[in-house]
């Protein structure tokens, strides 16, 4: 047998070692911020809104935001899953579970205030609540478990198709229902755009969500509200070409789609992920924490999977409960009208041990990650040197 040095395993393997290396070399991103300053000089006021989650969590990790000309500012936008998720769902899923039917979560939405409680305060009062990093542990579980259960279904995108594979191919246990969260992103930035006065002149569109449903969804922005948009990775880089992309539009007074991540993202993505999402859900209005209803932002099952819907099994009312509660800012944080700092209970009632909000829970949330990364303009630089 033989084994050819170059073959594609390796390839994949070493470009998986390579591409780390770089997107967080040092030279290459001192050359883009000296041409990020540049551009800078020739424009006013500047703002953009990242999206995602782990752009954020890159931007204040490695101190992006001190690299950034003082005209030029970024701010953190409602790209935390788990954030939005309306407090009337954790209160369903708290219902549930305090009845005896298990309630399979990922982690991060374990702990998720809702109106009275989470479902970690939920377990703690002996709710029968399971935490799994994916569909596939819920399935595992289920192997020998045979009572009823409900998947806690909560994601954007890019945790739609697994759920929706298993579905289609009918591969459910008759025992599992599922309590559907699911949300659309396109859908609230366009919202964002049109009723909230953030002043937008970029946006950088999340790299993992357009992996599943392209780069082309996101043109509206450039079209319909004449902003530069990047869909951009998660590396350092990534996200100073984003920056850089952006205000090189502006000078040039253009304003159009480019896809900086074109080594994962497509421009018509995964066509048969989205098949399957769509075989099986059908787009719906949608409520967002703090935000309300949002247009065609969700997704509930099609009539022909409704025997898994667990709102229709329990009898469930999804309406109601507590997004906001009193002294928070996190509803205002995921447009992007106030940053973490200018909440008065941020690391001092709320802190990632004790969260108030649902933004300081998720590791994708923007003030969890405020919380655990945020520092002085010195430390964030001299991070920025030695992991760059």
């Amino acid at each position: 047998m033989l084994i050819f040095p170059h073959s594609r395993i390796n390839i994949v393997m070493e470009l998986h070692t390579l591409i780390p290396k770089l997107y967080r070399d040092k030279k290459l991103a001192t050359s883009i911020v000296k041409k990020i300053h540049n551009l800078a000089k020739n424009l006013d006021y500047v703002k953009i809104m990242n999206f995602c989650g782990t752009h954020e969590y890159t931007i204040t990790y490695y101190g992006i935001r001190t690299l950034m000309p003082k005209n030029v500012e970024l701010i953190a936008g409602p790209g935390c899953p788990v954030c939005i998720v309306p407090a009337c769902y954790i209160d369903a899923a708290v219902k549930l579970s305090l009845e005896g039917i298990r309630v399979y979560t990922y982690g991060d939405m374990f702990r998720v205030p809702g109106s009275k409680m989470s479902l970690l305060k939920a377990k703690s009062l002996g709710g029968n609540v399971v935490i799994v990093y994916g569909f596939l542990d819920v399935l595992k579980d289920l192997e020998k478990y045979h009572k009823e259960a409900v998947f806690f279904a909560v994601g954007f995108e890019t945790t739609q198709p697994t759920l929706a594979t298993y579905l289609v191919r009918n591969k459910i246990p008759n025992n599992l229902k599922i309590l559907v969260a699911y949300r659309l992103t396109p859908p609230i930035m366009r919202h964002i755009l049109l009723n909230y006065d953030v002043d937008l002149n970029g946006v950088i569109a999340p790299g993992h969500v357009s992996s599943i449903i392209g780069s082309l969804p996101w043109i509206f922005v450039p079209n319909q509200f004449n902003i530069p948009t990047v869909v951009a990775g998660f590396e350092p880089i990534d996200v100073l070409l984003a920056v850089y992309y952006i205000l090189k539009q502006l000078v040039n007074k253009e304003a159009k789609l480019v896809n900086e991540y074109s080594r994962v993202v497509r421009p018509c993505g995964n066509v048969l992920a989205k098949r399957l999402v769509f075989k099986c859900m059908k787009v719906v209005n949608g409520t967002w924490r703090g935000i309300g209803l949002v247009p065609r932002s969700g997704l509930s099952l099609r009539e022909a999977f409704k025997e898994y819907d667990a709102a229709m099994e329990y009898g469930l009312e999804l309406k109601g409960g507590i997004d906001v509660r009193p002294g928070c800012k996190c509803h205002k944080i995921i447009i992007g009208k106030a940053k973490p700092t200018d909440c008065p209970l941020f690391g001092k009632v709320c802190t990632p041990s004790t969260p108030y909000g649902p933004c300081m829970v998720s590791t994708e949330g923007t003030c969890y990650i405020w919380f655990k990364y945020g520092g002085s303009k010195v430390d964030l630089l001299r991070k920025f040197s030695k992991e760059i």
